[in-house]
């Protein structure tokens, strides 16, 4: 094989390597949405609206889950990031990862969903 097969052939293979590795850091970023949805409704409807069409939250701080979706360049790891620190307008609870990354992937599906008035 020549010098520029093995080249190319390595390239190849770091090209997969970093293909996959992006694959699973994205599969690890979103839960279980309907699991979430379920999480958020017993644990987070207090102050938050939680469903796209119950309009405001019942805590006028606490932003609307559909509002949270669609904030400009939302994404599942920023809402990963804001959700793990502590914020002084949210009870100091801490989400097990798993509840986390469900109610990220259910809030994330709210992208889609219409504007609250």
């Amino acid at each position: 094989m020549t010098m520029l097969g093995k080249i190319m052939r390595s390239a190849v293979a770091a090209e997969a390597v970093v293909g996959f590795a992006s694959l699973s850091a994205n599969a690890q970023e979103f839960g279980d949405a309907k699991l979430g949805r379920e999480f958020a409704l017993k644990h987070c409807s207090e102050c938050h609206a939680v469903e796209p069409d119950t309009g405001s939250s019942p805590n006028p701080k606490a932003p609307e889950f559909v509002r949270v979706a669609k904030t400009s360049g939302m994404t599942g790891r920023a809402l990963a990031v804001w959700l793990d620190s502590s914020h002084p307008t949210m009870p100091n609870f801490v989400l097990h990862k798993d509840d986390r990354d469900d109610v990220i992937a259910y809030i994330m599906t709210l992208k889609k969903a219409p504007e609250p008035k």
